[in-house]
């Protein structure tokens, strides 16, 4: 490079600068006078430019390409550029070219002449403003000294550019060299060859050499910092490790050491997130610093306990195997298809994929259906480990979230407490009565529970306690309710609600003989030989021992059977006894429920309605009778604000239909109404009884008897029309256990009986009416 760039200082001398030259585009690189560069061509436009310029007078023109321009047109290269004469060529094997050019003054385009195969154009030479000033002295040695610090500051800057610079005595070059050799956008670059007052082009490079300065600065502070926290770190390691082998050659290891020791080894095979383990290491060195004796210590070291305790990674090895997974929910359960086919379609969707989310049901029905003990046939069904949380009577969020650490005796939600008792992330975990969940002054846990229930939240669920996030996705949350309107409506968006009605009596039949009396058997201590409950005498107890929709009740009346007779098999030396229908009076008493309730004769003001309860569906008598009075409307039976407006409304339509009742249309001047629901302790509201009063009052009206084989229900308008309802199975139930043969239904509620077991069906005979008119002609 030196023995290139003196030949071409030697012809400097000698070479005038031409009034047309070739054009050579540099890209992005501008170079100065004086400068010398490498040159590499390839194309063959470039390598017949370089020809052309050597058999000729060795100087070409070097201008840079404005940014963002495509191509090498004379449009996309800026106007001022260097002169630059061609020392050395070396042609290569492959036909390109290799040459050193050095920079000789700046020049300017007056006009392009040529564009092919190279651009050729008229150039003029711009000369340097120069007046030698004291300033301009000042101005020399400050960035003199200025770009000293850079080349010490850069690791990329040799020393002998410092020496260099050190030598240059004329401004105007020195400002170039300076510009060539700091890190300068292209415009910045092309503003400095442009600025022939070497006045302002000296103040420019101070400018950017100034900012450079400031850059390198920072970089060098930073890097210091950063070595030094490094070294601290690796001082304190060393010195730590020191310490243990001087107290293990002496034997004192004390106890805070193997604590420390335990829990860090603890953490280290909990595999934990990077942000839970952020935090353990920060709360691990705080504890490493902390006296045993301090009181934020055992609050430390219990935080770090739940933290590495807990199965961030740890899930349960499943083998999917959907018929097997079938069995076991069908031998532990009889019926409940819905929640069967649910949990099936789940388990076929996770053999496809493997990372799909835990769904979230809701199942609701009456007690004693079998919502809490589907959640461990669930469990054993796909091989997960089993959890149960009651909400009921839950008012504090803090049960949820947990509480945080600056509490006394703070500790997290019992979510997390139930993942941890798992022992794996993938639990099949069953929120009980979610229903029942309250509300006060320390938060609303059903608001808490909002987060743990999304699907697109809880794979970070927020325990305050822990502070860090905890993946709830791939826990199976089961929940169960009573009633879906306690819950709230933003909760329940986010649940899949499966519905488990009652259970008929041929059903409680099956359960009874497969399960109940088996267990009830187990409890007691009594073999299967020696008791015998024949199918008559379980039928006999659903009928005339319990009244419900689920099961509880039956199992505790087979339970008491079971008592008897073992007290019968130890005092009396019984081999085996057979309960049969007869029997039951000597084992449980006087049946407690009528079975045939719409046996007797028929009777005038009184119907028989359908009503849904909490515990499935019921039989509700309405009584109507008529007094000499003034027209008053008197309501009894604790009747809620609905069931009274329909009882207005039944009696605007008697009025309004009196004619076609057979009385006269002024009877109410001279007569009370007063309508009665039994039981009246029992609050009672709704719109479905509408029905059954409109036909109590048009019988006591007009004094006509109402069939007693015959129920209804549904809603009713003032003119007259029968809308639809809701509880359909449970009602339709509950008039097959009080031994109605006809049930009369809204025509829009038809769609419901396909919910109804067939055999029920066969039974019943099903009316469905549009208009009061129709259920009148039915029923008188």
């Amino acid at each position: 490079m030196s023995r290139a760039k003196d030949e071409i200082e030697n012809q400097e001398a000698e070479v005038q600068i031409p009034q047309e030259v070739a054009v050579l585009p540099s890209g992005e690189t501008v170079i100065y006078p004086e400068m010398v560069i490498p040159l590499a061509a390839g194309e063959e436009k470039m390598v017949k430019l370089i020809d052309d310029v050597l058999s000729g007078d060795k100087i070409l023109g070097l201008f840079a390409q404005r940014s963002g321009g495509e191509g090498t047109s004379a449009d996309n290269i800026y106007n001022v550029g260097t002169a630059t004469a061609v020392a050395r060529m070396f042609k290569m094997p492959d036909g390109s070219i290799r040459a050193f050019l050095q920079g000789m003054k700046r020049i300017k385009i007056k006009k392009v002449i040529q564009t092919e195969p190279y651009i050729r154009a008229q150039i003029k030479v711009i000369e340097e403003k120069l007046d030698k000033t004291p300033e301009l002295e000042a101005l020399t040695r400050n960035l003199t000294d200025l770009f000293q610090k850079i080349v010490s500051l850069s690791p990329n800057l040799p020393e002998e550019i410092g020496v260099a610079v050190i030598n240059i005595a004329e401004p105007g070059r020195l400002a170039d060299y300076i510009a060539a050799h700091i890190n300068l956008t292209l415009e910045e670059k092309q503003g400095i060859l442009e600025e022939l007052n070497v006045r302002k082009r000296l103040k420019k490079v101070t400018g950017f050499i100034n900012r450079e300065l400031e850059i390198l600065e920072l970089g060098s502070k930073i890097q210091s910092e950063i070595k030094g926290e490094f070294d601290k770190a690796q001082r304190q390691y060393y010195l730590r490790e020191q310490l243990k082998a001087i107290q293990k050659e002496l034997g004192e290891v004390d106890d805070q050491t193997m604590e420390i020791d335990e829990l860090r080894k603890s953490i280290e095979e909990a595999q934990l997130p990077p942000e839970a383990l952020k935090e353990a290491e920060r709360e691990l060195d705080r504890l490493s610093k902390m006296p045993p004796q301090a009181a934020e210590y055992s609050v430390a070291k219990t935080y770090l306990d739940w933290v590495t305790s807990l199965p961030w990674t740890k899930g349960t090895e499943e083998s999917v195997d959907v018929k097997r997974a079938a069995e076991i929910l069908d031998e532990d359960h009889y019926d409940l298809e819905k929640v069967k086919e649910r949990i099936l379609e789940y388990l076929a969707v996770r053999k496809l994929k493997q990372d799909m989310k835990g769904p979230i049901l809701c199942l609701v029905g009456p007690p004693g259906t079998g919502k809490t003990s589907i959640g461990q046939s669930i469990a054993r069904a796909l091989g997960r480990k089993f959890v149960r949380m009651s909400l009921g009577g839950v008012r504090d969020e803090a049960e949820i979230r947990g509480h945080r650490r600056t509490y006394v005796g703070a500790l997290p939600g019992r979510i997390i407490q139930g993942i941890r008792r798992a022992g794996s992330n993938d639990p099949v975990f069953m929120l009980d009565e979610i229903d029942k969940v309250g509300a006060d002054f320390r938060g609303d846990p059903s608001a808490a529970l909002l987060e743990v229930l999304d699907p697109e939240q809880n794979h970070a669920f927020f325990d305050h306690y822990l502070d860090v996030p905890f993946d709830l996705s791939r826990v199976m949350f089961i929940t169960t309710a009573n009633l879906e309107d306690p819950i709230l409506p933003a909760l329940r968006d986010r649940m899949e609600v499966l519905e488990l009605p009652g259970y008929t009596e041929v059903e409680k039949l099956h359960i009874a003989k497969k399960f109940l009396i088996t267990k009830q058997l187990r409890e007691n201590g009594i073999s299967k030989g020696k008791l015998k409950i024949t199918d008559d005498a379980i039928l006999a107890i659903v009928r005339k021992y319990t009244r419900e929709a689920g099961l509880r009740n039956l199992e505790r009346e087979i339970g008491t059977i079971c008592r008897k007779v073992a007290r019968q098999v130890i005092e009396d030396d019984i081999k085996r006894i057979t309960v049969t229908p007869k029997k039951l009076k000597e084992f449980l008493g006087t049946g407690k429920f009528k079975y045939e309730v719409a046996e007797g004769s028929d009777e005038v003001g009184v119907a028989t309605g359908l009503a849904w309860t909490q515990a499935g569906g019921d039989v509700l008598f309405v009584e109507a009778a008529l007094v000499p009075g003034k027209g008053n409307l008197t309501l009894t039976g604790r009747l809620g604000d609905v069931m009274q407006e329909s009882a207005r409304a039944a009696l605007t339509y008697s009025r309004a239909h009196a004619s076609s009742l057979g009385v006269k249309g002024n009877f109410y001047e001279t007569k009370d109404i007063h309508i009665h629901v039994p039981a009246g302790a029992i609050p009672k509201d709704g719109p479905s009884a509408g029905v059954t009063m409109t036909v109590a009052l048009a019988s006591a009206i007009s004094g006509r008897p109402v069939k007693k084989n015959v129920a209804m229900t549904g809603e009713i308008t003032l003119r007259g029309k029968v809308l639809p309802v809701g509880g359909i199975k449970e009602k339709v139930l509950a008039a097959h256990r009080a031994g109605v043969t006809k049930v009369i239904l809204p025509e829009d509620n038809e769609k419901d009986l396909d919910e109804i077991p067939q055999q029920i069906k066969d039974e019943l005979q099903f009316i469905f009416v549009k208009q009061i008119d129709e259920v009148l002609k039915e029923t008188m």
